[in-house]
């Protein structure tokens, strides 16, 4: 649901909308993570030992749920961006006798209470829009003091799983919406898209300006400094003008671009989005930064014809140019696969030679690519290439081999119950046939 909160500092309020368990008839969780709107107010509430006042909302007008989970820059006002798709002022009332706090007028229903500096809870599994169980963790909680609804009102519902679901469609129209506001905030970057597919904040991509040599590093590191877009854990920028939302088309461009050598920079030991099991603990892990500019400088081997010399690789196919991916046996920790594949002659002429569970699964679409890929790997964990160290830079030496099986720590994959899909299509039937 939406939750909005202001800072105890300075009185600015945020939207956003955070996963909310029920744990009793007065108390629900707060699935607050990293880099949220929410989680900074709470951290300042906590610095003075204050309870943070808090609303949630469910329903109401549309607009206030697209504003809510909007990639907006750190300084616009969710409830402004509302205001502006409705195209009239959110209505908003203030009644001190309710909460401290303005009230959405036009809700469904509303949640008035407060959330306590230092009382956590366990939380969890849940599915999540990675497509994945996100496992069990202590958060912060929701005191409920009052409740308030419309006369009639229906509590609105949707699912998550393994993208594209319902909300792949509104993460496309919001990133198609605010593109425009991207080049205001960030005068080097011509267009972001990142890939909903790919659980959002693993994989963005970005047209920026080169006008001088490495002017694009610089633009990178905004991206990756501004707003939701700092939780991406891969970046990949060109200076072509290639359409960001076409992947494959996206990627070939910074391929044939790509100076392998000095074009590849991995930060390690940083933060990572909550719901990306990848790295070493939780909120941590690292990113990569791929830079292809200027003229093309590769030329993409687009058929694999070898051999492996080993017989623990099955099965490999071509993605798209210049990038090859292999099946071989589930990961156990410590069986040095990676390493074994760089030794393996036939994968060389390949920039990019990515290790997986399926090579069907990986190869089907480029869907199926960028979820089989990138919610499953980790850059300063699961690289791997032959390199020097020149000016203490990794000089990386292509094939650049990733590791993307399944870990043993990962959360489980979502998957659907089938019976439960049974009884939905068979209900689903009646109800439309009753409509006529």
């Amino acid at each position: 649901p939406l939750v909005y909160t202001q800072s105890p500092n300075n009185g600015k309020g945020n939207l956003g909308m955070y996963r909310i368990q029920f744990h009793d008839e007065l108390t629900t969780g707060m699935h607050i993570q990293i880099h949220r709107g929410g989680g900074f107010h709470h951290y300042e509430a906590k610095q003075k030992k204050e309870s943070l006042p808090c609303h949630i909302y469910v329903g109401g007008p549309p607009a206030l749920t697209i504003a809510a989970v909007a990639p907006l820059p750190e300084e616009l006002s969710e409830l402004l961006i509302a205001s502006l798709l409705l195209g009239e002022k959110l209505k908003t009332t203030k009644d001190l006798a309710i909460s401290s706090l303005p009230i959405v007028s036009d809700a469904d229903f509303m949640l008035v209470g407060e959330i306590p500096p230092d009382e956590l809870r366990p939380e969890g599994p849940f599915g999540d829009h990675y497509g994945y169980y996100a496992l069990r963790h202590d958060y912060p909680v929701f005191k409920v003091k009052n409740i308030y609804h419309r006369k009639n009102a229906i509590w609105p519902a949707t699912v998550v799983g393994r993208p594209p679901q319902e909300d792949h469609y509104i993460a496309e129209y919001l990133q198609d919406l605010l593109s425009p506001m991207f080049p205001l905030v960030m005068p080097k970057v011509l267009s972001v898209w990142a890939y909903e597919e790919s659980g959002v904040h693993t994989l963005a991509a970005a047209v920026v300006k080169e006008r001088y040599p490495k002017e694009a590093f610089t633009a990178a590191l905004r991206i990756l400094g501004e707003g939701h877009l700092s939780l991406s854990k891969c970046l990949m920028v060109t200076n072509v003008n290639v359409e960001l939302k076409d992947f494959k088309k996206a990627f070939i461009t910074v391929l044939e671009r790509i100076n392998v050598s000095t074009d590849i920079h991995i930060f390690a030991n940083i933060s990572q989005d909550t719901l990306d099991y990848t790295g070493p603990a939780v909120n941590s892990g690292s990113k990569m930064l791929l830079l292809g500019v200027g003229e093309k400088r590769n030329v993409l081997k687009e058929e694999f014809l070898g051999n492996f010399q080993s017989n623990v690789f099955k099965r490999a196919k071509v993605f798209c140019p210049g990038v090859l991916c292999v099946s071989s046996e589930i990961y156990k920790k410590g069986d040095l696969m990676a390493d074994k594949l760089l030794e393996e002659k036939c994968i060389e002429g390949f920039i990019f030679v990515f290790l997986v569970d399926d090579v069907e699964e990986a190869c089907n679409s480029s869907h199926s690519f960028l979820w089989t890929i990138f919610t499953r790997f980790e850059p300063a964990g699961d690289v791997y290439a032959r390199y020097e160290v020149i000016r203490n830079h990794l000089s990386y030496k292509a094939p650049i081999v990733v590791d993307c099986r399944l870990k043993d720590w990962y959360p489980k994959v979502l998957r659907e119950d089938l019976g439960i899909v049974k009884k939905v299509e068979e209900r689903f039937g009646k109800i439309i046939d009753s409509i006529g």
